[in-house]
């Protein structure tokens, strides 16, 4: 009996090549975050308005593009809308967030951790660890101070104020805090002054502090709303870990997070093109 010949595994699965090149269109309307010209948003996508035209009528047809009848200004669509609240609705921060940390562990090369916003505090739920054995005391489950860590510095600084301020007071005290071994409270005046510089720095640094000889960089994950759902925190030995504003180590962490914000629907408006 005759075996049945199978496709190449390397073979390219069925498209429909169309679809992809109107989703370009879709993909300048996302992008720009404002109603276009039928002109501007052809050149945009690469295509002459003649044979973006067609393209956007079906769009039209199905909800996924509206045009204003006053300007004729194109813009997304009622059902464009719905399947973006679905997406939203069904995401899990931290499901989307372990993949990519895990691919980006090895090309930062230091220790990376992902911490969510616990009941007692910024919380460590996942640890990718170093090449290189690094004493420090955080696993899975331990929770950093607010005052005292990258970690902490980073939900105190995107928190709302009265959330963070719920979070400072309630861990004075409580012995499964991460600490320094100095936690000394910081000056009103000076804690408003840091958080401030974090937030224009968009990283938390920590030197040799909570545990001297480690140094560690922090940064924030967005949602859609622009809220802080998670915090990346890599770090390492003072002699090994570069964590100056300007070091490898920063910019593959915030290019990290910056992926991880994406899939949560969280746009920056600087990256949005100007028209």
């Amino acid at each position: 009996m005759t075996e049945p010949i199978l496709p190449a595994l390397d073979e390219k699965r069925r498209r429909i090549q169309s679809i992809e090149t109107g989703f370009g269109l879709l993909k300048v309307l996302v992008d720009s975050g404002q109603p276009m010209m039928l002109r501007d948003l052809a050149t945009r996508a690469g295509m002459s308005s003649a044979k973006a035209h067609p393209y956007l009528v079906s769009f039209t047809n199905v909800g996924l593009v509206q045009q204003a009848p006053a300007t004729g200004l194109y813009e997304l669509g009622p059902f464009a809308l719905q399947m973006g609240l679905v997406s939203l609705q069904s995401q899990n921060p931290l499901k989307i967030a372990l993949p990519v940390v895990q691919a980006w562990a090895s090309r930062i090369g230091h220790t990376l951790g992902v911490a969510v916003l616990g009941s007692h505090g910024p919380t460590m739920v996942h640890i990718s660890e170093a090449s290189y054995p690094v004493h420090v005391n955080m696993r899975c489950g331990t929770v950093m101070s607010m005052l005292h860590t990258a970690t902490g510095h980073v939900f105190a600084a995107w928190l709302p104020p009265e959330v963070a301020r719920h979070y400072i007071e309630r861990e004075a005290g409580d012995s499964a805090v991460v600490t320094s071994i100095s936690p000394l409270r910081p000056a009103p005046k000076a804690l408003t002054a840091m958080l401030e510089k974090i937030r224009e720095q968009g990283v938390a640094q920590a030197l040799g502090n909570p545990l001297p000889g480690i140094d560690a960089l922090s940064v924030p994950v967005f949602d859609h709303s622009g809220h802080i759902v998670l915090a990346l925190t890599s770090l390492g030995p003072s002699t090994l870990f570069d964590a100056s504003l300007d070091s490898p180590i920063l910019a593959q962490l915030r290019q990290c997070a910056s992926s991880i914000s994406h899939q949560l629907g969280w746009r920056d408006p600087l990256d949005r093109p100007s028209l």
